[in-house]
């Protein structure tokens, strides 16, 4: 048997995140997809589990993962991994474990080129395609912090050639920079198109933006994915900075991380590092042309390496939780967590991989924001490109992240990437941090305890918020709790308190005959004071 009480209120509001819909789930899975097909072949692999500090780069909570567990669970995530470069038709793969800010497994499979057959390793350098609009969006936001731009300005602020484009309505909003980050600019979905046009150079760019794009739509109207739109944000970094787009993102952000082999000129890359790019069709690989950097790199062109990519992946995990330390990376904690920031156009979605769960989720800035009912909040892009495809995946609660890149056009590996998140959640590797709880909450969960044992509001009255007795007298919570009490009996009041945050926490009660579980609730007020105190009996 089981009774809820919301007592000394009114009632309460669940408020629940929102989620992303088709279009999103269109538009990437179309580079994450996973294709059946038979075993691959050339497969050579190396592994390696980190368990010094590769990565102790920043000063990350204690009490995430256990390394020990997700130790254990390697061999099961190997073989996630192992059997999608083979069923996908990827000549190679390389995925990596973070946690805590550090590389603690790291695996490749197959090869990097076909004709030398090197093999993958942590250093082999892979295109990593649409997971490189996180670097864009940083990039905008650091000049923001800097005070060179504002994300509700408008576009044309910033790219003069804007001003003269003629929207698709009479009422339609100009653009802001804000809506190009979101992918609410009004622009079509441009997946493959936006992929080939990798090489335009500036002068070029600079001819559409003079002639102008339709639109699909009025601008904040609906989210719609663009890499359109993120080119242009690399308009604006160029234009804000003074710096050409690549040489800002890799003095400012890249290489103060030290990701010393990261670029965005594939073609001056070492040879021998390089992971050559292939499609797959009528059962043979083929190569696919090695595109130069141009304008729309700021979309999709950063190259990039395991062991690089991880000190990218740790200075965004290093962003959670929110906390007194000193700033260590070359853009704020709060800044990092800005990116996570849904915009209001979202939906749900099903989880990638082999066990589909509903996700609320919305696209963030270069990232897309999901509350997944087991991993808690995440953070995700995928990456599809000719040649090569690719997925991260960030679980900030626990301070953990996967990336996985492959060189098979639009081999995303998102399905994988959520697979083995799930497996080291199942192995019980990665638990949540947990909160402090504050002195306010401390004090207010003792005297709910202290009013429960009492049988009366009494012992908790200096501690009540006005609202309190207001919501419920004290004659009323009398008869309540000695209701409550002849029906559970005695309960121990000394469990400690769960915070859900510095001001509410939630609890549970064994009884002589069952359990309460419920919260406390204190109001804004200081000091704090208890507004709230709500249980459920438990039979």
């Amino acid at each position: 048997m089981a009774r809820s009480a919301h007592r000394g209120e009114g009632g309460s509001v669940a408020i629940l995140p929102i989620g992303i819909g088709a279009r999103l789930c269109r538009g990437l899975r179309f580079k994450d997809r996973i294709l059946d097909g038979v075993r691959g072949r050339d497969e050579v692999r190396f592994t390696k589990f980190v368990v010094a500090g590769l990565l102790a780069v920043f000063t990350l909570p204690a009490n995430a993962a256990d390394r020990a567990k997700i130790a254990a669970a390697v061999p099961e995530i190997d073989r996630i991994f192992e059997r999608f470069q083979k069923e996908s038709h990827a000549p190679g793969l390389v995925y990596g474990i973070v946690a805590d800010g550090q590389l603690v497994h790291v695996k490749g499979f197959g090869v990097q080129d076909l004709g030398a057959k090197r093999p993958v390793t942590a250093d082999s350098l892979f295109r990593i395609a649409s997971m490189s609009k996180a670097f864009t969006a940083l990039a905008i936001l650091k000049l923001r912090d800097e005070g060179k731009l504002s994300l509700d300005a408008l576009a044309e602020t910033y790219v003069p050639e804007l001003k003269a484009w003629k929207y698709p309505t009479a009422d339609s909003p100009r653009i802001r920079v804000r809506d190009l980050l979101s992918h609410a600019g009004g622009f079509v979905t441009d997946d493959p198109w936006g992929d080939r046009q990798q090489v335009i150079s500036e002068a070029e760019f600079t001819a559409m933006l003079k002639t102008g794009v339709p639109y699909t739509r009025a601008p904040q109207t609906a989210f719609e994915y663009s890499n359109f739109g993120y080119a242009l944000l690399g308009r604006i970094v160029t234009n804000v900075s003074g710096l050409p787009y690549d040489q800002y993102i890799a003095r400012t952000i890249q290489r103060p991380l030290g990701m010393t082999s990261t670029s965005y000129d594939v073609p001056a890359s070492p040879m021998e590092r390089r992971a050559i790019g292939y499609r797959w069709e009528n059962d043979a690989w083929a190569e696919e042309p090695t595109m130069r950097h141009g304008v729309f790199g700021a979309m999709g062109g950063v190259q990039t390496s395991a062991n690089d990519y991880a000190r990218w992946m740790g200075f965004l995990l290093s962003a959670w939780p929110p906390r007194d330390d000193r700033e260590a990376g070359p853009v704020k904690r709060a800044t990092l967590r800005e990116m996570a920031l849904g915009s209001n156009f979202a939906r749900l979605r099903q989880r990638f991989g082999s066990t589909p769960v509903t996700q609320a989720a919305a696209y963030g800035m270069g990232l897309i924001a999901a509350e997944d009912p087991d991993l808690g909040n995440t953070l995700s892009h995928g990456g599809g490109y000719p040649g090569y495809g690719s997925h991260m995946l960030l679980l900030t609660d626990q301070g953990v992240g996967i990336f996985v890149f492959s060189n098979r056009t639009y081999n995303g590996g998102s399905g994988a990437a959520w697979d083995a998140a799930v497996a080291l959640h199942r192995a019980g590797a990665i638990p949540k941090r947990t909160l402090p709880v504050s002195a306010a909450l401390t004090a207010g969960y003792r005297a709910a305890g202290a009013m429960f044992g009492a049988g009366s509001v009494e012992p908790a009255r200096a501690q009540l918020a006005m609202n309190f007795l207001m919501d419920r007298s004290a004659d009323n919570w009398a008869r309540e709790l000695k209701s409550v009490k002849a029906e559970v009996g005695e309960c121990r009041t000394e469990s400690p308190v769960t915070p859900t945050g510095a001001l509410a926490g939630t609890f549970r009660w064994q009884c002589d005959k069952g359990a309460l579980e419920g919260q406390v609730l204190l109001a804004p007020t200081n000091p704090a004071t208890i507004q709230a105190f709500r249980y459920t009996i438990l039979r």
